[in-house]
């Protein structure tokens, strides 16, 4: 409110437009809950009363199986405690944000009542036994999480929701659930080794339908319990089972990327069509920019894959992470007129200011156009709080400058400028992430590969490892996550990418120079069997001249008119 009243007199005296720039920011109540750990313990105590409530349903699910009881409820009790235990502290990084929270135990409960409901439509089918069992889908959860959040977090769903299962669902028999919960879970997970495309989910739900239809097979023999049933039921409805649940997670997938802000690598390589119209723009508005951010991205995507980050979220970031400067292109070096620098008219700071800008801008035009929220992270940090050097040095010596004319007697004081670090600094945040980390220190070392003559891997080793020191001093890599190990895998990618980019090439030589070049070298055949080069043929010639008439007489054809 304060602000409205400062913004709105502001605009009164002529000193704003009134305008204000979008904020990615989330405000300080929305914060607060995302990230509160009381909040945290009532999603907790949510998640194991429902498990609760839906032991109790089951119980009413089948007729002859007893309610459960209080033994069984202390089972359940514990088995749910086991799990959030260990997603406390094997997945610490999942529980500093609660909507990570929600939606690792939000799964599992989709997945129990998923599992749920098909055991009650089972039941009326009159299906029971092992392929009651093999038809339930015991992938949701694990399928799912493996995809959002790793495959270290689908082996976890896989796990618990097997073992949860096993003491809910008391209508089935708690062994053979385990074991075929377990054994399609772990499929699963197996099955997202690199989901880069939705068709990827149809495939791996056919892997799912197909181990589910083999053990089904293979329990019913086992058992003899399940002869009566014929062979397309026994292995046909795991199946189209694993199938359904496939396309399931398919379809559900956008929804949850949306509603949690969690975004897969389908996603990622969707985002990656360089056909986007903010992509285009700036390969018309500024070509320099467009190059810039390509190679960027080449750098940041192999820095990532080197270390075992996000390569794809790094690439499609990277793509737009200086899109503010479409705002003003001509004043960035890469898109500058050599003969028309704007800069020669502007102050040192003002200057600074502009370029500074860029980073605010681009967060505003991703925000109108509706960019991923870890896209605006990287515009908004790629840059940190760091200094932009060459116009502060220019500062200071424009300061240094006025202070000697001031010794002079040729100026006063009062004209001597006042130069404040702070001002020719980003406003940051520094990185927060390993992603945003790599691609600020790609992106000066991409502009600082530039500058150098006759590059050599000494020269861009030497670059990449000023970069990088310098930015540790600075402070710029302290919120990251990244280790020196990694910084070191890191600077050894980008020194490998670097080469591979500006390898020298063979000189090639004008058209007339290779004429001239073959006219001069090449071999003739000359008495005594010997070769040599048509420039010695030639002195030889001028050495031993041949008579003229012999040179002249044309050497006569042998007819049988002058056979001797």
């Amino acid at each position: 409110m304060f602000e409205a009243f400062r913004r709105a007199q502001l605009q009164r005296e002529g000193l704003s437009c009134g305008r204000t720039r979008r904020k990615h920011q989330e405000d300080d109540f929305c914060e607060s809950l995302r990230c509160h750990p009381v909040v945290r313990n009532v999603l907790m105590g949510v998640f194991v009363v429902a498990v609760l409530l839906l032991m109790q349903m089951a119980g009413g699910l089948a007729e002859g199986v007893a309610r459960p009881g209080a033994t069984d409820a202390l089972y359940a009790l514990a088995l749910a405690g086991a799990a959030l235990i260990h997603l406390s502290i094997g997945h610490r990084e999942l529980m500093s944000d609660n909507r990570n929270v929600v939606l690792v135990l939000g799964t599992l409960l989709l997945h129990l009542a998923a599992v749920l409901g098909t055991m009650k439509f089972g039941l009326s089918e009159g299906w029971g036994g092992g392929l009651l069992v093999m038809v339930l889908p015991n992938a949701i959860a694990p399928l799912m999480l493996s995809v959002m959040l790793g495959r270290r977090v689908g082996l976890y769903a896989a796990v618990y929701t097997s073992l949860l299962g096993a003491v809910v669902f008391l209508p089935v028999n708690r062994l053979t659930f385990l074991a075929a919960s377990a054994l399609v879970g772990f499929l699963a997970v197996l099955a997202t080794r690199r989901v880069r495309r939705r068709y990827r989910l149809f495939i791996g739900g056919c892997y799912l339908g197909t181990g589910a239809a083999i053990f089904s097979v293979l329990l019913a023999l086992a058992g003899g319990s399940e002869k009566h049933m014929d062979f397309g039921q026994l292995a046909g409805l795991p199946f189209f089972s694993g199938i359904f649940t496939g396309m399931v997670v398919g379809s559900l997938l956008p929804v949850l990327e949306s509603i949690f802000g969690v975004t897969t690598d389908i996603t990622w390589l969707e985002l990656a069509d360089l056909n986007h119209p903010l992509m285009r723009r700036l390969s018309i508005e500024a070509p320099g920019t467009y190059h810039h951010s390509l190679v960027v991205a080449n750098l940041a995507e192999a820095a990532a894959e080197a270390i075992g980050a996000s390569a794809t979220m790094s690439r499609v970031c990277s793509y737009f992470h200086d899109i503010g400067k479409l705002s003003k292109p001509e004043y960035f070096i890469e898109n500058m007129d050599p003969a028309d620098n704007p800069h020669d008219g502007l102050t040192a700071r003002m200057s600074a200011l502009v370029l500074i800008a860029h980073v605010k801008d681009g967060v505003d035009i991703a925000i109108k156009h509706n960019l991923n929220g870890k896209i605006i992270d990287v515009i908004e940090q790629h840059h940190g709080t760091s200094l932009a050097w060459y116009f502060y040095r220019q500062a200071l010596d424009q300061k240094a400058a006025m202070l000697r004319l001031v010794q002079q007697d040729k100026a006063s004081e009062d004209d001597v400028p006042q130069v404040c670090e702070e001002v020719f600094r980003y406003p940051g945040p520094k990185p927060q992430f390993k992603e945003v980390a790599i691609i600020s220190l790609a992106d000066a070392v991409e502009s600082a590969s530039r500058t150098l003559e006759k590059p050599n891997a000494s020269r861009i080793e030497s670059t990449v490892d000023e970069i990088v020191m310098s930015r540790l001093i600075d402070g710029q890599l302290d919120d990251c996550d990244l280790t020196i190990a990694q910084l070191a895998k890191v600077k050894a990618s980008f020194v490998k990418t670097l080469l591979s980019m500006m390898h020298s090439r063979i000189k090639y030589q004008s058209r007339e120079h290779v004429v001239q070049h073959r006219e001069e070298h090449v071999p003739v055949p000359v008495a005594e069997g010997k070769v040599v080069p048509m420039d010695a043929l030639r002195l030889m010639e001028k050495a031993e001249p041949q008579p003229a008439a012999q040179a002249r007489t044309p050497r006569k054809r042998a007819t049988k008119g002058n056979v001797a």
